[in-house]
């Protein structure tokens, strides 16, 4: 069935059986993936079929979808500036369509924003990699706080 619909080719990243990485061949019963590690593994065709698949690099533009957080008393508009500013001049993400930077939740201890740039497929792990530490770096050079979780205890003592 893999070879009739050809859901993935050789060169495509793909998602399936529980499995990650390049396709590398494709036969009557088997698929060999190399992961990013530089393991070859095969995986029988049975296995992938009737399965999820996710190919990374079945569309030429993708979305990369990120999350951000910073602390409630930093000003939202200018979190939104530094990470435009990022995204902005990143070499692979797209000025079209255009990313989306929105707040998504007010979480218990942050306000969590959703950062979606587009880029080409085969930019999509460059992406999803180096702009969190940028978006970091931007922040702390900024003077945003992003927040970890806070935890108030209080002791009891009771004298018997």
């Amino acid at each position: 069935m893999l070879l009739i619909f050809r859901p993935y080719k050789v060169g495509d990243f793909i998602d399936a059986a529980g499995r990650f990485g390049c396709v590398t061949e494709i036969d009557m019963f088997t698929t060999i993936l190399q992961t990013f590690d530089n393991q070859q593994i095969i995986v029988p065709n049975s296995k992938i079929w009737g399965e999820q698949i996710i190919n990374h690099l079945h569309y030429e533009v993708r979305g990369v979808d990120m999350h951000f957080g910073i602390a409630y008393d930093e000003n939202i508009d200018a979190a939104r500036k530094v990470i435009e500013g990022v995204i902005s001049s990143h070499p692979h993400i797209l000025k079209d369509p255009e990313p989306l930077i929105e707040v998504e939740t007010l979480n218990d201890s942050l306000v969590d924003f959703l950062v979606r740039p587009f880029c080409k497929g085969v930019h999509y792990f460059d992406v999803l990699y180096s702009v969190p530490e940028q978006i970091k770096k931007a922040l702390d050079e900024n003077n945003i706080e992003i927040p970890f979780p806070h935890r108030k205890v209080i002791v009891v003592n009771q004298n018997d």
